[in-house]
């Protein structure tokens, strides 16, 4: 592989400056840096960033992304957990793209991603990140929850990562990420990533996922109530609904109440819901489960 021309970083170049900063990749921060970029440039694209356009990168590292995001003409701040890396992104910029140094077109914030509640400038309308695997879904929950303006997110985590955020209901790999993450948005998985064009090279594949911002489903329950019975029908995934559900409606019997209301069949098990039922659910239990059932039962 040869480094890759114009703006971007190449794995010669790559391996240098994390020398020279003393840098040594470790699992515990998820660090496994981009080398190749076509594939940087392939996120980009991917991502349909357009000039002028405010995006949130987490996760920076060296700035193989950052870099290209940059090139693409993007209005970006950059939210890095580590000094070291965060200390030395201005530089990497200002040597590969002098024209944005300086400029309110890039912005560093240092800090953990999970504990940032606002970022500086105009709220971002894009995601596009090569998240840590050790962190990537509570990162991405988290940053769909406090910004609002997020239209899109497209992000490289762990290929089956990847699979659990777009798994539709019924399938093997739907679960908490799957039901939580269609709240936001829909969800789908748009390529792989071949080893190879990490250093070091991850002892698992990765993938490209894309979200696109909806509207979440009309309830009169929070999202913290549907989001607690969805964490409950999955904490043992074998179980009945009418029997997973028991200990966060007070019993057993007030849980079927409740899934029947909801036009769910009590017998039915988690992965069968999709969002809006899990929501329906919700809103049986907040309302002290009735009665009444609705037409059509889910799970039957």
């Amino acid at each position: 592989m040869t480094d890759t021309p114009g703006a971007l970083l190449g794995p010669a170049e790559i391996r240098d400056l994390a020398g020279r900063l003393g840098i040594r990749p470790t699992k515990t921060l998820g660090q496994n840096f981009v080398i190749d970029g076509g594939t940087v440039r392939k996120i980009v694209r991917s991502a349909g960033v357009v000039a002028g356009e405010r995006v949130v990168e987490i996760g920076p590292g060296l700035g193989s992304l950052t870099l290209g995001l940059l090139e693409a003409g993007a209005s970006l701040v950059a939210v890095e957990i580590d000094p070291v890396l965060a200390g030395a992104l201005p530089a990497t910029v200002a040597a590969h793209l002098p024209e944005v140094a300086g400029t309110d077109r890039f912005t560093v914030v240092t800090a953990d991603a999970l504990e940032v509640t606002e970022l500086p400038g105009a709220a971002p309308t894009a995601l596009v990140a090569n998240l840590p695997y050790n962190v990537s879904v509570p990162v991405l929950l988290t940053f769909l929850e406090r910004f609002p303006s997020l239209e899109r997110v497209l992000v490289m985590v762990q290929a089956e990562v990847a699979d659990r955020l777009a798994a539709p209901p019924g399938s093997r790999t739907y679960g908490v990420p799957s039901a939580k993450v269609a709240w936001y948005a829909s969800a789908r998985r748009t390529s792989t990533v071949a080893r190879s064009v990490f250093w070091p090279v991850p002892n698992v594949d990765s993938a490209l996922v894309r979200l696109e911002r909806r509207e979440p489903p009309r309830t009169t329950a929070s999202r913290a109530e549907v989001f607690a019975v969805v964490d409950a029908a999955f904490a043992q995934r074998r179980k009945m609904l009418r029997s997973a559900l028991g200990t966060l409606a007070g019993s057993v019997e007030i849980a079927e109440a409740a899934l029947r209301a909801a036009g769910v069949d009590p017998q039915t098990r988690g992965e069968r819901l999709d969002i809006e039922a899990f929501t329906r659910v919700a809103e049986a239990l907040a309302a002290g489960a009735p009665t009444s059932r609705r037409p059509g039962t889910v799970g039957t």
